[in-house]
C-alpha cells in the first residue's frame, strides 16, 4: 500500500500517542489529505535536523533518507490554529517496513508492506515477559526516585508483545536503540534486548539516586546531572 510519510526526530512504536505541531505546508497538506481521506501516515526516524526545511527530495540520498523500517500513526484529535497550522494527536498502530520510496509530492510518500512483530506467544517470549516484570517496576520505581516526579505503574501487561512494546516506549534510551528495537523482527529478540538495556540503565539510575543522597547529605546543591528526554 501507499502510505505519506512524516519523517521525525522520533521513533514511534504501535500503541504510543504521539502529539504533533504541523506548521510546514506540505505536511499541513499531507495531514487534511489524511483527514479527507481517513488515512493513517507513517512516521519514520531521520538524522536529528533534518525533520524541517528544504525540499523532500534530498531525503533519499546519503544520511538524510529515512529509515526503512517505522510505524503508521492514526489522527484522533486535530486542532486548528492560524494560519493553517494545527495540533494533531496521534497513535502508533502498525509497523511497516518502506519498500520504495517516492519524491514527486511535495512530502515523501511510500509503497510499504506490514511488519508485524512475531513470535509474541511463544514460550520463549513468555519466559522473558515474566523475568522483565520486576524489572520494569524497579526501573520506573528508581526513575522516579531519580527525578523526582511521581511515576506509578500499578499493573504491567500479561501479553509479551505488549509488554515488549510498552517497554520500548518508557525506556529512556536515545532513538538508534529505540529504532533498533523498532526493527526486531520477534518479541523474544525485543524482550532480551530491554532486559539488557534495563540493567544498563538501573545501574546508571541507582548511581544517581546515590549521588544525590550523598550531596543532600553534605547540604551541596544539584548534582549536575541532565535526565534523557
Amino acid at each position: 500500500m501507499e502510505m505519506p510519510l512524516f519523517p521525525l526526530n522520533v521513533v514511534l512504536f504501535p500503541g504510543m500517542v504521539l502529539p504533533l505541531h504541523v506548521f510546514e505546508p506540505r505536511y499541513r497538506e499531507m495531514i487534511n489529505h489524511c483527514i479527507e481521506e481517513e488515512k493513517p501516515f507513517g512516521v519514520v526516524l531521520i538524522d536529528e535536523g533534518q525533520e524541517v526545511g528544504g525540499p523532500a527530495a534530498p531525503r533519499l540520498v546519503g544520511t538524510a533518507a529515512p529509515r526503512l523500517v517505522g510505524t503508521a500513526a492514526r489522527i484522533t484529535r486535530v486542532d486548528r490554529l492560524d494560519g493553517g497550522r494545527m495540533n494533531i494527536t496521534t497513535v502508533g498502530t502498525r509497523r511497516f517496513r518502506i519498500m520504495e520510496l517516492d519524491s514527486s509530492r511535495a512530502y515523501l510518500t511510500a509503497k510499504v508492506r506490514q511488519y508485524p512483530v512475531a513470535n509474541g506467544s511463544t514460550r520463549l517470549a513468555e519466559q522473558l515477559a515474566r523475568d522483565l516484570r520486576p524489572k520494569v517496576l524497579e526501573y520506573v520505581e528508581l526513575l522516579s526516585e531519580a527525578s523526582k516526579t511521581e511515576l506509578r505503574l500499578d499493573r504491567l501487561p500479561e501479553d509479551a508483545t505488549t509488554l515488549a512494546l510498552l517497554v520500548a516506549i518508557a525506556l529512556q534510551v536515545d532513538n538508534e536503540e529505540k529504532q533498533a528495537l523498532l526493527e526486531m523482527s520477534h518479541v523474544p529478540e525485543m524482550l532480551a534486548r530491554e532486559r539488557y538495556l534495563l540493567s544498563l540503565e538501573t545501574m546508571l539510575l541507582r548511581h544517581m539516586v546515590q549521588t544525590q543522597a550523598d550531596v543532600q547529605e553534605m547540604g551541596g546543591g544539584p548534582t549536575g546531572y541532565v535526565f534523557p528526554n
